[in-house]
């Protein structure tokens, strides 16, 4: 064993580095909230780009994310892919823990090489509850870019007279960006000599039911392209939470109410309509660039993101912004990758229809080509991911499984007895693996989830060369 001690001894040594890169971007101020902080310092030394600011790089794209084969490959210490066998001998007994039911799939990917190196099950299409998250985010990546930002405007008639609100598919809208919004236009106004107004609303960028097929339900609003703070009532910002019945009207209300408080004065109560072919843009906002959208998706399983995340997918793709329409696009985008669709369907965005299906093999597919470097668009995909035990849905995870706590960084899924897990580990060999586990018919969450916690953190600290053919890290 003293060569694998010695390049441990070096992995030890180029970890120790990273962390202490880590110390000096840490003074510039905290990054997104839940990111690998060395992920981070490594990414700010080469190219003083992303983090909190999601500033755009200097090249016009999104640096690349770190992984521990680039910090092998540097000090010349050779990484041999995993032993499927080692693997096997490692997952195939927790596999099959009662806890996870009678149905469940297995696939981990080697990214450096994009070879599989386990599968059970893995091309069965499964419930994927909500890591198909992962499928959305990919999809809107590929068609919109990282950079996209999604627009809410306001236009008004060569007159003044008439003022429309018109909803661009921002479910992240907050009241800071309507009132800035409120300012904009009332200073139009005002320029030409308007106090008083018509204010309507346009919420028909999206087509077919507005309301998810669970709805209503604290876990999703309306699906419509107008709202604030994704049509929540208790100004939460992840999680459950009382849901408006009618956000594009209270949004519209909220506008009026301050463009009052700005002079504006309105005819009547805002009313859906769209305004005359004259109408000129007035106003608009931003949202944050669909990179932090995804981050915020993942991390948080926002289901109203990744809703509006499919229905712009849709609307680049030449598709209805609808449900039917989304899942096209976003089967569409994914064909484009060259992954295992059979078996795929997409009925939303956010993994809440138990129509959904994915299989192991895709979802471990889509990590892997998140992880290519020659896919920097994509990278979102991995830095969004929770962190097992310190951020996002994973945040209160891994409390038993201390050997996976800041090793496992994963998305998360759980409808009433489906339980999946699907994201990246580093192994003790300097591997990045993508996985993917889903499983069906579970007899309680609790017990499930902590059985997949226990494969994702076993990859992690599988020490699988073909040399030795026996797991465990050191």
């Amino acid at each position: 064993m003293p060569e694998r001690q010695t390049w441990q001894l070096a992995t030890i040594a180029a970890v120790a580095g990273l962390a202490l890169s880590a110390g000096a971007v840490a003074a510039a101020g905290p990054w997104d909230s839940g990111q690998r902080k060395a992920e981070r310092a490594w990414a700010a030394s080469r190219d003083r780009t992303g983090g909190a600011h999601h500033e755009t790089p200097a090249r016009g794209v999104p640096a690349p994310a770190p992984s521990a084969p680039g910090v092998l490959a540097a000090l010349g210490v050779p990484v041999p892919p995993p032993a499927g066998s080692a693997l096997a001998d490692a997952l195939d007994p927790l596999l099959r823990d009662p806890a996870l039911g009678p149905v469940r799939a297995a696939s981990v990917i080697d990214t450096a090489t994009g070879a599989q190196v386990y599968g059970k099950g893995d091309t069965e299409g499964m419930i994927p509850a909500s890591t198909i998250k992962i499928a959305t985010s990919v999809a809107a990546l590929s068609a919109l870019g990282p950079d996209h930002r999604v627009a809410t405007t306001v236009t008004a008639s060569p007159d003044g007279r008439q003022v429309v609100l018109v909803g661009g598919g921002d479910p992240t809208l907050d009241r800071d960006g309507l009132a800035a919004l409120a300012d904009d236009t009332a200073r139009a106004l005002r320029d030409r000599g308007v106090d008083e107004a018509e204010l309507k609303y346009d919420d028909t960028l999206y087509s077919g039911p507005a309301l998810h097929p669970i709805s209503p339900n604290e876990n999703i609003s309306p699906v419509t392209p107008l709202m604030i703070d994704e049509g929540r009532l208790d100004g939460s910002r992840s999680g459950t939470a009382p849901r408006s019945t009618d956000p594009a009207g209270d949004a519209a209300r909220a506008f009026a109410e301050l463009l009052r408080e700005r002079g504006i004065k309105g005819k009547g109560d805002p009313a859906p309509g769209k305004g005359p072919r004259t109408a000129e843009p007035v106003a608009r906002v931003l949202s944050a660039p669909l990179s932090a959208l995804v981050e915020r998706t993942l991390t948080h399983s926002d289901n109203d993101i990744a809703e509006a995340l499919a229905r712009q997918t849709a609307l680049a793709s030449g598709q209805p912004a609808s449900f039917e329409g989304a899942g096209k696009a976003v089967a569409s985008r994914l064909k484009e990758l060259d992954l295992p669709l059979s078996g795929a369907r997409f009925a939303d965005g956010s993994g809440l229809d138990r129509d959904d299906r994915m299989s192991a093999a895709l979802l471990s597919g889509l990590l892997a080509r998140a992880a290519d470097p020659a896919r920097p668009a994509l990278r979102p995909v991995l830095t969004g991911l929770p962190v097992a035990g310190f951020s996002g849905t994973l945040k209160t995870r891994y409390a038993e499984d201390s050997a996976g706590t800041g090793m496992v960084r994963a998305k998360t899924g759980t409808l009433r007895g489906v339980n999946t897990l699907a994201g990246t580990v580093v192994d003790a060999d300097g591997r990045l693996l993508s996985f993917a586990f889903l499983t069906s018919g579970a007899p309680g969450p609790e017990a499930a989830q902590s059985a997949l916690d226990r494969l994702a953190s076993t990859i992690a600290n599988c020490g699988c060369e073909p040399s030795t053919g026996r797991p465990g890290r050191s």
